[in-house]
């Protein structure tokens, strides 16, 4: 059977190509501006993409269309799947019929976290031996690949609150109906979507109504936005997370940057983890991922263990490059609040004497403005900001208060440039964007070696 998949370059859409081919599908998709790392992972996998959306013949010729919600009514391909009467769907719908079915599911949602504890929950039942089938919203390092099928009785998956396609304007994590749910915070996203945070708080609602009695919801106990969506109705068992104070399950810092911590379950210790990671947001994603791998049957300390040789998700704080005593960060960062733990684990782990936060307001949330007044917060604690120029808001208005104005450049270019001219050994470059950034992390890279190797010489 041939299936065709529009958007495929997308995190999910590529990771529903993977599954399909692993369950024996003939696989073709369309996209445009497919980059590293999901054109990568594409390309090993042996599936074939045409750029852009004006080619139909695959479209047209396909047993079924696996329709990405980038995907609008006007697009020369749409159009010609619907004149040619093939038989389409939605992503999360293909994947909860066709996939999810066969699994009981471990579903992780909320605003930041998902895709770094869905990694760690998906590692820690591999460890176990479980054989768990995935699938991320990166690539997971450990695994190479950002979904498998797996063998064993559980599914893992990241649970996005996007919609599903132009005609399912549900949001996704609506089709998957878990056995239970990892709720990692809640705060107002996806403007384009929703109007405001009540609206993204009523399809939580919605989606706890799809947990069995028997299932579980794991939720951070301070967050007030999800207390707000629990207050409205509980329908399954609940327990709570917590870093201090009382809590089902909580975890106490062993050094401040995030390294090492205790787990507690029920104000009795279970377990002791030393990690590679840092930040306390890593914590609450590892205290998230080992109560929920205690749900599927994974002793504390086995958790504990996998979570030690855990390693970093791609475009997660990830190191691109260390050379010349400068460390180029690549990270996802693309709302405030991840902006601002991003910056704050740099700077608790005293690796740097100096961070550069260099970044792109890419998303539609933040190009709009919606998060304006919160960025001039969220980025006061690096030493220097260097930002492609942004839309539709002014930077002058939010940063008015703000110690110090970020340098606005017109091109990536003129910011590789700026880098390089100011940066030293020991100071630490970490790109923001959610992404390509037009491939801005190996111009730097480049330029920062081309600069100290001159100085050699």
């Amino acid at each position: 059977m041939h299936i065709h998949v529009l958007g495929i370059g997308g995190t999910f859409m590529s990771a529903l190509a993977l599954l399909a081919r692993e369950a024996g599908f003939y696989v073709t998709g369309s996209d445009t501006n497919c980059y590293p790392p999901m054109s990568d992972l594409l390309l090993r996998q042996g599936i074939e993409w045409v750029e852009g959306y004006e080619a139909c013949t695959h479209a047209r010729e396909a047993s079924l269309v696996i329709v990405g919600n980038a995907m609008k009514r006007g697009m020369p391909v749409i159009e010609a799947m619907l004149d040619a009467r093939t038989p389409y769907t939605s992503g999360p719908q293909w994947l909860a019929e066709q996939i999810l079915s066969r699994y009981r599911v471990l579903a992780v949602a909320g605003t930041h976290g998902k895709t770094t504890t869905t990694s760690m929950l998906a590692y820690i039942l591999h460890e176990a031996g479980l054989q768990p089938g995935f699938l991320i919203g990166g690539i997971a390092t450990d695994f190479g690949t950002n979904a498998c099928l797996g063998q064993g009785a559980w599914f893992v998956i990241e649970a996005d609150e996007y919609d599903s396609a132009f005609f399912d304007k549900r949001p996704k994590f609506m089709h998957y109906r878990p056995d239970l749910a990892v709720l990692t915070n809640l705060e107002f996203d996806h403007a384009d979507i929703y109007a405001d945070l009540a609206a993204i708080q009523q399809q939580f609602h919605y989606f706890l109504k799809t947990i069995p009695p028997s299932g579980l919801v794991l939720h951070p106990r301070d967050d007030v936005a999800l207390q707000a969506v629990l207050a409205r109705g509980q329908f399954s068992r609940v327990q709570t997370l917590a870093l201090s104070g009382e809590a089902s399950w909580q975890a106490e810092l062993l050094d401040e940057a995030g390294r090492a911590f205790v787990v507690f379950y029920e104000g009795q210790a279970v377990a002791e983890i030393h990690w590679s990671l840092i930040g306390r947001f890593n914590v609450e994603n590892g205290l998230a991922a080992l109560a929920a791998s205690v749900y599927a049957g994974v002793e504390p300390v086995c958790a504990a263990r996998a979570l030690a040789t855990f390693s970093q998700v791609k475009r997660r704080l990830e190191v691109k490059s260390d050379a010349h005593g400068v460390t180029v960060y690549d990270d996802f960062a693309h709302h405030p609040t991840a902006i601002e733990k991003t910056i704050q684990a740099l700077r608790q782990s005293g690796r740097h004497q100096r961070i550069f936060a260099v970044t792109e307001f890419a998303s539609y949330t933040m190009r709009m403005g919606v998060h304006g007044a919160r960025v001039a917060h969220a980025l006061a604690g690096a030493d220097a900001t260097y930002l492609l120029s942004p839309t539709a808001f002014s930077l002058h208005d939010q940063f008015s208060t703000s110690k110090s104005m970020p340098r606005v450049f017109s091109s990536t270019e003129d910011i590789v440039q700026a880098v390089e001219a100011i940066v030293q050994p020991g100071d630490a470059v970490v790109v923001m964007s959610n992404r390509g950034f037009e491939g801005i992390h190996q111009r730097l890279i480049a330029s920062i070696d081309r600069k100290f190797n001159c100085l050699r010489t």
